[in-house]
């Protein structure tokens, strides 16, 4: 299950209260970063609350993701498996996000604290990567990690 240096400006976003931190790296509008550290933290929401929208939203037509354990999975998977993930875990929140924008491209990084409806305890690290295409920032590529939890 799935459920993601250069001298720059760094930004400081309190909207997302699931969000501990959003830091931008490089230059970029204010309303994108805010966009994407929210889109993050609902990603990060729905695997709890099974509200695959956010998921249908955010992920490309084109996208391909790498589980933790190495499968390669799309978009069709994850908004399947996004309906489904409430009935194992209890909660999973979004923590530090940094954000790096390069134009049209945004990498962002981050890691999710997460409880299993059998009390288990995890964390996921990942990297998401965003592309703006036809006005649209959607991620086209995510890649996630299983990390001892802190």
């Amino acid at each position: 299950m799935v459920v993601r240096c250069v001298a720059a400006v760094a930004v400081f976003l309190s909207a997302s209260p699931a969000v501990a931190k959003c830091t931008a790296i490089g230059p970029h509008p204010a309303t994108i970063l805010k966009y994407i550290c929210d889109s993050e933290r609902a990603w990060a929401e729905s695997v709890a609350t099974g509200d695959n929208s956010t998921v249908k939203r955010i992920l490309a037509a084109d996208f391909i993701g790498v589980d933790p354990d190495g499968n390669h999975y799309n978009k069709e998977k994850m908004v399947a498996e996004t309906a489904t993930a409430g009935k194992y875990f209890s909660s999973n929140l979004a923590g530090d996000v940094i954000v790096r924008f390069y134009g049209n491209v945004a990498i962002a990084q981050g890691s999710e604290t997460w409880t299993r409806k059998t009390g288990e305890k995890g964390r996921w690290v990942w990297t998401d990567t965003w592309l703006r295409r036809n006005g649209r920032w959607q991620i086209v590529a995510a890649e996630d990690l299983k990390a001892p939890a802190k």
